[in-house]
């Protein structure tokens, strides 16, 4: 349809169609129409009004239609322009397939007079259909070995239109084996057939691939294709040929077992059971056919035992190649093994020493070994190194060989053992390493003297301790070793108090113990300086010192002293007088008492133990004076018996006790008559004391008695004078009361005075105070000098020190400065 409405006389065929008709209608009484297949659907065709000698009107009046019987209605009536037009596509090849002519008849009626018109219209041919062949792609077998000339039928093509519009010729492409020859049938069709002009060769182009093009007649040309397949058929006429003519391949000596390392190839030109190719290794006597494995039918080969180096560098393989029908070809096959760096360094030691001096010098030689690697190349190439911060440096010499030596002095006491680890590192990649371990031991010289850990210690030891007590352990240490490192102790020669230290302490070679030889006094001396020295065994021996004191710490071993009231050396009892007018809290009297210990050791309380009238005299807890707890009474006896207690505060308490005995008078006379019944126990323990009180107190009586004599003498010069005389030659010799007092902390003096009436027998001389009067105290010499202790206050506490020294004091004042009866406080 598309061609012909291209067609450039198209106008001219329809005005030819309808002239036909006319004159067919004229000659005849028939209408004969023609007009070409595939025109659009309401193509003119014929003006029918015109044919009929109708006006258009007039067709629809008188009810003009076409009748068609059994088929399609393939045309219709304009009633508006009275033409005859197409009702559709029209398809001349559909409608009457190959005829030659292509008719359509259908009648025209009118209505009104019932008149019928018959029309035959002419389906012209126009080229709209191309040559088709049934197959599109055919194949055909021919041997490699059949002959030229050789014709081949080949299927023929079909073309549905007619007339010129039909087949006409086939052509073949151009190429150097096939022809085409075209031969004509009895009914007038075309067959092709394709000969062979040359001999085949499969293995050179097994397949021919052809086009064979039949071509119509028309305007323009209409072509169908037909694709042939030229399969050349095998005959067994090559032999295998491997795809290289020998084969190299290199291959890593740490490839495992059953690695394919390389697959050889044999091509057979044949096919089928021609071409199918075996493979198969050519043995040897030579181990390189141990080692490895062909597969017969992919030609893989695999490792079959591990390779090395080492061993072998190269391995030649013969691979045969064999098709079906038994055609062979052999090839060679080249195993290059690649060296890896599956060796470590190798050690050989050739010298080492075990031991060095400490002091030996830079440069020392230690170990000479050499090294090896049993690789190639790189991965042989070895460098040594130590690990950093040690004394030792390595020298390379020829042939792999070093030597181990030392960089600087070594010393013992900082690492006395090195394990030097050498190692050993190849230039392979990964690289490998070996590390070897030289135990090197650092001989001891005596670089080094005992060390105390203080260059001063303090000890402390309680007094008594028993003879040969441990006091202190002095530990040195040496660095060094064996005899370099074994102390012996022993103590600096010196002397205490002149005597050599040795005999108050020892010390232990071995173990640097203390001992005391002795029993330590803390009164004695309360502390020891020593120097204690450490000494190796070294040669020369080498020695330091270190200083050690001793402390000796206080006990309680000493009992109080009671300094006053001292005991009289005679068969006299001493007396304190309180008059009976005395108010409570009169002083009487102060026990005085010192203790020769320290601390709370010398820490004195006193207390009343017994009295002869109980409630009546009271006695202060530290202070030991002896007071009045109530006023006296006429009816308390003349004469009071008290016992003091003295007692320390140590663990356990030491105590002291004495006995004072007090009189209570107002007047002399009184006294006087009950003097002879006085007696002061005497302590045999204190005699010695109490010998020099006596002697002091003695001495200042009498100048006391002097003075008192001398005011006496002024008042009763005229009727006293002979009686006063008298009485001071009869008392020159009596022993005086004596007054002494010192505390635990501190001893102080107070005087007290009495006017003086004296009176005398034949054994005895008592004085009588009846009347207090206050005044400086006196304390003679002698009675301040007793026993050692007073005279060394090195022993006496620091607490105590100032009181002691105020006594000491008191030795240089005269006895005339004392004009009254001392009372101490």
């Amino acid at each position: 349809m598309a061609a012909l409405l291209k067609w450039p006389n198209r106008g001219r065929l329809v005005l030819l169609c309808c002239l036909l008709a006319a004159l067919w209608e004229a000659g005849a009484g028939q209408m004969r129409y023609s007009v070409l297949e595939e025109i659009e659907k309401g193509s003119f065709v014929s003006n029918i009004a015109k044919d009929l000698d109708l006006e258009p009107v007039a067709l629809a009046e008188r009810g003009v239609r076409i009748i068609s019987r059994g088929r399609t209605q393939l045309f219709a009536l304009n009633p508006r322009s009275g033409s005859l037009v197409t009702a559709g596509r029209i398809d001349r090849e559909e409608l009457c397939a190959q005829s030659a002519r292509c008719l359509v008849n259908f009648n025209i009626l009118l209505e009104d007079t019932l008149n019928i018109y018959s029309v035959e219209v002419e389906i012209t041919d126009i080229n709209d259909n191309a040559p088709r062949f049934v197959v599109e792609e055919v194949e055909v077998k021919i041997s490699e070995m059949t002959t030229p000339g050789f014709r081949v039928p080949l299927k023929s093509a079909h073309d549905a239109d007619v007339g010129e519009n039909t087949l006409k010729k086939y052509e073949l492409n151009s190429n150097d084996y096939f022809s085409l020859d075209v031969r004509i049938g009895a009914d007038g069709n075309k067959y092709p057939e394709l000969v062979l002009e040359r001999a085949l060769d499969r293995e050179e182009e097994p397949v021919h691939y052809l086009i064979l093009v039949a071509l119509d007649g028309g305007h323009p040309v209409r072509s169908g294709t037909s694709r042939i397949r030229v399969m050349v058929l095998d005959v067994n006429d090559n032999a295998p040929v491997f795809t290289q003519p020998e084969y190299r391949v290199s291959v890593p000596e740490n490839t495992p077992v059953d690695t394919r390392i390389l697959t050889v190839t044999a091509t057979d030109a044949d096919e089928g059971y021609n071409a199918q190719v075996a493979y198969f290794l050519e043995k040897n006597p030579e181990e390189t056919s141990e080692v490895f494995e062909v597969k017969s039918s992919s030609g893989e080969i695999t490792i079959t035992k591990s390779l090395d180096y080492e061993d072998a560098k190269v391995h030649e393989i013969d691979i045969e190649a064999q098709d079906g029908p038994g055609l062979l070809t052999r090839t060679k096959v080249i195993v290059t093994v690649l060296d890896m760096n599956d060796n470590p360094p190798e050690f050989y030691m050739t010298s080492a020493t075990s031991s060095v001096l400490e002091d030996s010098p830079p440069g020392t030689i230690i170990a000479l070994f050499n090294v090896h690697d049993r690789d190639s190349g790189q991965n042989a190439f070895i460098t040594c190194s130590l690990p950093e911060n040690l004394p030792f440096k390595l020298e390379r010499s020829v042939d792999n060989y070093h030597r181990l030596v030392t960089t600087r002095a070594l010393d013992r006491e900082q690492v006395s053992l090195y394990n030097i680890t050498v190692i050993a590192k190849d230039g392979g990649n990964p690289s490998l390493s070996t590390d070897v371990h030289v135990l090197l031991q650092v001989a001891d010289i005596n670089d080094n003297p005992p060390t105390f850990p203080h260059t001063s210690y303090s000890a402390y030891i309680p007094e008594n301790n028993p003879r040969g007590a441990s006091i202190f352990a002095m530990m040195a240490h040496d660095p060094d070793s064996d005899d370099n490192a074994h102390v012996t102790y022993k103590l600096a020669e010196d002397t205490i108090q002149g005597a050599l230290l040795s005999s108050y302490i020892s010390i232990n070679s071995d173990t640097g113990i203390l001992y005391a030889l002795r029993s330590f006094d803390y009164e004695q001396f309360r502390e020891l300086q020593l120097l204690v020295i450490a000494q190796d065994d070294g040669n020369p021996p080498l020695s330091s010192n270190a200083s050690l004191s001793i402390f000796v710490l206080d006990q309680n071993d000493n009992s109080p002293e009671i300094l006053y009231p001292a005991l009289p050396t005679d068969d006299s009892t001493g007396v304190e007088l309180a008059p009976r007018s005395a108010e409570p809290g009169y002083l009487v009297t102060k026990v005085v008492a010192v203790d020769r210990d320290s601390g709370q050791n010398a820490w004195l309380s006193y207390r009343l133990l017994k009295a002869s009238e109980p409630g009546l005299f009271s006695v202060g807890l530290h202070t030991g004076e002896v007071r009045t707890a109530r006023a006296l009474l006429d009816r308390d006896a003349l004469k009071q018996s008290l016992v003091v207690a003295v007692q320390d505060h140590g663990q356990p308490p030491l105590s002291a006790t004495v006995t004072l005995t007090v009189v209570v008078a107002d007047s002399i006379p009184d006294v006087l008559a009950d003097l002879g019944s006085i007696r002061t126990s005497v302590n045999p323990d204190d005699s010695g004391l109490t010998l020099y009180l006596v002697v002091a107190v003695a001495a200042v009586s009498c100048v006391f008695l002097a003075f008192v004599i001398v005011l006496l003498a002024l008042r009763l010069w005229r009727w006293h004078r002979s009686h006063v005389l008298q009485a001071s030659r009869e008392l020159a010799g009596v022993p005086a009361s004596h007054f002494v007092g010192v505390d635990g902390v501190r001893a102080f003096l107070q005087t007290y005075s009495h006017e003086v009436s004296l009176t005398a027998d034949s054994r005895r001389s008592h004085v009588i105070f009846p009347q207090p009067n206050y005044a400086d105290t006196l304390i003679s010499q002698e009675s301040c000098e007793k026993k050692d202790f007073l005279s060394e206050p090195q022993f006496i506490p620091e607490d105590k020190e100032e009181t002691f020294s105020q006594v000491k004091s008191l030795r240089s004042i005269p006895v005339s400065y004392f004009a009254k009866r001392n009372k101490f406080t």
